[in-house]
């Protein structure tokens, strides 16, 4: 057993590249599909819950209460969109493009490769059943950012992982 498997900490892998959050807040390669929270364009009020299943390609875009996205209609809707073009700089264009599962027709991956990749397929509308719970982590990852600044342990943060080194 390595000594990463015996400590009680994971590695954090670094950010391809830094991100501006004020679009996409919140972008994770999780349960078999890319999915995350998108900011509307017209009301600032109201985000979106997109997800790209690994393999089918099958996508789901719906408003935090539930009621479907008026671009996903057949093809992928601009908030999909964003959140590929921000999993590529959160995780690498290789990395999303393993996951997915996506063959892009030029050898190096990029964003718009890979929603090309994905695309020529015809995805299937997929379900919003996931919604729900993507919703949910993005909320508690919120929480955390209203806690006042403090030094002494949280109980509930012991799991996150640490970029320290585990020698």
């Amino acid at each position: 057993m390595s000594d990463w498997e015996r400590s009680s900490t994971a590695r954090v892998t670094a950010p391809a590249r830094p991100r501006k959050l004020a679009k996409v807040p919140f972008v994770e390669l999780a349960d078999g599909r890319l999915q995350g929270v998108v900011s509307s364009g017209s009301d600032i009020g109201r985000v979106y819950v997109s997800s790209v299943a690994a393999g089918t390609y099958a996508f789901a875009c719906s408003t935090n209460n539930n009621r479907p996205c008026g671009g996903a209609r057949g093809s992928f809707c601009n908030h999909i969109r964003a959140l590929i073009n921000e999993a590529v700089l959160q995780y690498g264009a290789g990395r999303v493009s393993r996951y997915l599962r996506v063959e892009t027709a030029d050898g190096e991956p990029s964003a718009p490769s890979i929603t090309a990749g994905m695309s020529d397929t015809r995805p299937p509308q997929g379900d919003t059943k996931a919604a729900a719970p993507v919703f949910s982590r993005f909320l508690r990852h919120l929480a955390y950012l209203e806690l006042t600044p403090t030094t002494s342990p949280l109980p509930e943060m012991q799991w996150f992982p640490t970029t320290r080194a585990v020698a």
